[in-house]
């Protein structure tokens, strides 16, 4: 396959230059300009006017598998994330049964194995995510987990975190913590304030998230953990980020902004209704800008979808019944160009090292970088084509989501993963 005159974004390598790219088998075999097909039937990709760029990191994802299948699984969730550009996602824990074993481990990775685009999968921090005993984590790295994570269920249990901060410090891996304090949360999914009054509702204060970012990254200095803060929502936490980042030289502490959080406030649940219901939730404009200051000043180091598939007939119920979640790897990129690179906040490189670049990182994933012998997993995208999210673009088997009908800059042409096209528009 060759890659034409693409603009080729890669902050690993610090590349903004109009390029080609000639891919052999599964790799990058050059870079350069006036390449030239080898075989009069290789595929050749005209990307004038486009990006090229590292395909994109996901590290944090449910695609329900198993256990929930009539919401997402393994291969839906794979075209939704190679529609959106991604080529690598990270699969949270939270299947039933929860991803605790060996047997539950193994069997999803073998599934994974036969999608086209890589799936990585994490391991629970607790038995059953029940925040009581910690998992075998040494047990479940070697069979393939990648990192360890409750989400969905924050850990409650001070010393149990204890525990699970030294051992992943003693074996090298990232945890990710959902950060919510249950005594702060009188009902889940609406930000505790003027919208969640209106409905006749408290919501979910503030202070859940911020007394366990500060708990977490007080351990995790103390530790010596890798860690990541998952989905940050309020401006309190991105201040406590900002500030154990400051006294944290060793790089331990990385933090999330999904990309909902950085587009929306808490009236969009007036709005959507329970298609805007999510952990944490929507909260103020102010929290919103917040969290855009902390991609800005690097903070915040990672966007991630949280990627939440529900039925429509869940979505339906009331709203204190209706689950918590939304779909977003279709979206994430067009948002991430929409609300951050076409404001002004940042330019198109730092979107890309956000997406990509710093996630594979994180976890040590062989993606990220465009380089010579590097494996082929890269996007194509047209940065300033405008387009409206249709719900008859959705390749995820559920269609929960707030962005149906909205209008976005960014656009994917074309995915690629081990050097073959597995999304084209």
């Amino acid at each position: 396959m060759l890659i034409k005159n693409g603009r080729i974004l890669d902050p690993a390598n610090g590349t903004d230059t109009i390029s080609d790219i000639l891919i052999k088998g599964e790799r990058i075999a050059l870079i350069g300009r006036g390449l030239e097909a080898d075989d009069s039937e290789e595929e050749v990709i005209d990307a004038g006017s486009f990006i090229v760029a590292p395909g994109l990191v996901d590290v944090h994802a449910h695609y329900r598998d198993p256990g929930q299948t009539k919401k997402e699984d393994l291969h839906t969730g794979a075209l939704a994330a190679a529609a959106g550009g991604y080529t690598s996602v990270l699969c949270m824990a939270n299947t039933v049964p929860a991803v605790d074993s060996i047997p539950v481990l193994e069997d999803i990775l073998k599934r994974a194995s036969e999608e086209k685009i890589h799936i990585y999968q994490s391991g629970a921090v607790t038995m059953g995510r029940e925040g009581r005993k910690l998992v075998p984590m040494e047990e479940l790295l070697g069979a393939g987990a990648v990192g360890f994570t409750d989400d969905g269920t924050p850990i409650t249990d001070k010393e149990l975190v204890g525990s699970a901060m030294t051992e992943a410090k003693r074996l090298g891996v990232p945890l990710s913590f959902h950060e919510e304090d249950p005594r702060y949360v009188t009902e889940a999914g609406i930000n505790a304030g003027k919208t969640a009054a209106a409905m006749g509702l408290t919501g979910a204060d503030r202070m859940a998230e911020k007394v366990m970012i500060e708990r977490d990254l007080t351990m995790a200095i103390e530790t010596g953990a890798v860690v990541d803060i998952q989905h940050v929502s309020s401006r309190e936490g991105v201040e406590l980020i900002r500030r154990f980042r400051k006294k944290d030289p060793r790089g331990l502490i990385h933090a999330e902004a999904c990309p909902h959080h950085f587009s929306l406030t808490e009236e969009w649940v007036v709005r959507k209704g329970t298609l805007a219901k999510v952990n944490p939730p929507l909260r103020t404009e102010e929290d919103r800008l917040a969290i855009i200051e902390g991609i800005k000043d690097g903070t915040i180091d990672l966007i991630a979808t949280d990627h939440a598939p529900h039925t429509m007939d869940e979505k339906s119920r009331e709203f204190v019944k209706a689950p918590s979640g939304m779909i977003g790897q279709q979206t994430a990129l067009a948002l991430g160009i929409t609300n951050l690179v076409e404001k002004g906040h940042i330019p198109m490189s730092r979107l890309i090292e956000l997406m990509s670049l710093n996630p594979a990182r994180l976890y040590g994933f062989e993606a990220g970088s465009l380089a010579v012998g590097n494996k082929a997993d890269i996007v194509i995208f047209d940065p300033k084509r405008k387009w409206e999210f249709k719900e008859s673009d959705i390749l995820s088997r559920s269609h929960n989501s707030p962005f149906i009908g909205m209008t976005f800059t960014g656009r994917v042409i074309y995915t690629i993963a081990d050097g073959k096209v597995v999304y084209r528009l």
